[in-house]
């Protein structure tokens, strides 16, 4: 598996939303709540781009930016060989595409960011399905 226990995650996530149950919840179900929370930031960030909401802009990005960061720092290296260091390379690639989506006000960049975490996240969810 390449993720952890996810609590460094979790404790991430907790800051962005506050979620109920999230304390009952398995690692995996946590990861896919991230991933569909930064889906949900990304979709945010592009309505507040074009509206011109410069400051939500910026928060929507911040919390997705944080979500991200909290996903990547909680791969498990050692256990998830090539997926892990894949999706590492995705995290950082995504970090560095909502820092230039926000300080351009380029929403194809947010379109760009959630169509690798919703590929992602379905893969997450297929694994699921199958455990």
């Amino acid at each position: 598996m390449a993720y952890g226990t996810a609590q460094s995650g979790l404790g991430e996530y907790r800051k962005v939303q506050a979620g109920g149950g999230l304390s009952d919840a398995s690692p995996h179900r946590v990861v896919q709540i991230m991933l569909q929370t930064v889906l949900d930031r990304c979709s945010e960030a592009k309505g507040q781009m074009h509206r011109g909401e410069t400051a939500a802009k910026a928060e929507s990005i911040s919390k997705a930016l944080r979500i991200v960061e909290g996903l990547q720092l909680n791969l498990d290296r050692d256990k998830g060989g090539d997926i892990a260091e894949n999706l590492d390379a995705l995290y950082e690639y995504s970090t560095q595409t909502l820092l230039r989506a926000n300080s351009e006000d380029r929403p194809e960049l947010l379109d760009e960011v959630s169509g690798l975490m919703h590929e992602i996240k379905s893969a997450w969810d297929e694994i699921a399905e199958a455990g």
